[in-house]
């Protein structure tokens, strides 16, 4: 049984006459005719009689009828998702982002996208970039949002990842085989309880939060993160005194509203009532961080050309 019988088969049903069918579907009666008698012959059953000289549908042609438009129907849909699909429409695409991305950079880009290919099913996680490197390495995702780099102490605010210039943003080369855009620049800010001595301040520098209790990154969770604000802290002549560790942003928050001790976070920070938690400006000549969207240029996923085109 072939999708050209059925559909022959459904014209015939419709027009029940074979010469007005064939003249629809643009063969001759006779070819028709054929087609009709083959698809019998393979369901081993009769689909049309003639009765007192009028063509008519038998019982079995009734109820094979509504389950060949069903067929047909979901034949045609299989066709127009695969042809979705390779246009990149439909699909699944798996993105991975730093927490620190979720709070500006990751909405709007998702918003775009999500306007412009509204069935493309979303993976979305949190992981690390040394996690989200591997993953993407191994093909496990398609998209990355993460830190490529961390910013070297005394580099100060002229500093930049190389690469070419491409349209106005900076394309590097993160690793080999995986291929990058820079998406934001973002400054290393202090989140203080909004009752601590320096709230009141808009700007501030690094050696006056020298002796203070810190909530900082746990060192587990992000090693490079970790030490390259402690080695800002250490070239402002301090050593952070670290009281609490914390693996996610939001819980170091949490913690500094508790008043357990001041944060270095980098910005976008979460939302926070300021009547907690108030952010802060620093005024020390450090180098922003970049945040980047990576992935490997030899993964052909449609749904992944769409969202490049939509970054």
């Amino acid at each position: 049984m072939e999708l050209r019988q059925l559909r022959s088969f459904v014209v015939v049903a419709e027009e029940m006459n074979v010469g007005r069918a064939a003249i629809r579907l643009h063969l001759t009666q006779p070819s028709l005719s054929r087609q009709i008698a083959a698809l019998e012959h393979d369901l081993g059953v009769e689909l049309f009689a003639r009765v007192r000289r009028r063509f008519v549908m038998t019982a079995a042609g009734e109820t094979f009828l509504a389950e060949a438009k069903d067929l047909l129907r979901r034949a045609d849909e299989a066709v127009r998702a695969a042809q979705r699909t390779q246009r990149g429409e439909l699909g699944t695409l798996r993105i991975r982002f730093v927490q620190s991305a979720t709070f500006e950079v990751l909405p709007r880009i998702l918003g775009t996208f999500r306007a412009a290919y509204p069935e493309v099913v979303l993976d979305l996680e949190s992981l690390t970039t040394l996690r989200q490197t591997e993953a993407l390495r191994d093909g496990r995702i398609d998209v990355g949002m993460l830190r490529p780099n961390t910013p070297e102490a005394g580099a100060g605010t002229s500093h930049r990842s190389s690469g070419e210039r491409n349209g106005g943003t900076a394309v590097v080369q993160l690793a080999p085989g995986l291929s990058s855009r820079v998406v934001s620049l973002d400054p290393l800010v202090a989140a203080l309880p909004a009752r601590h001595r320096l709230a009141k301040r808009k700007r501030l520098r690094l050696e006056e939060l020298a002796g203070e209790p810190f909530v900082f990154y746990s060192r587990a969770s992000g090693p490079a993160v970790h030490d390259t604000i402690v080695s800002f802290c250490r070239e402002a002549g301090f050593t952070p005194r670290v009281e609490q560790e914390a693996a996610g942003v939001q819980t170091i928050v949490s913690l500094v509203a508790a008043g357990l001790g001041v944060s270095l976070l980098i910005s976008p920070t979460p939302p926070s009532n300021p009547d907690s938690v108030v952010y802060r400006e620093l005024s020390d000549d450090l180098p922003p961080w970049q945040l980047s969207v990576v992935w490997s240029p030899d993964n052909r996923s449609p749904a992944l050309a769409r969202f490049l085109e939509v970054l």
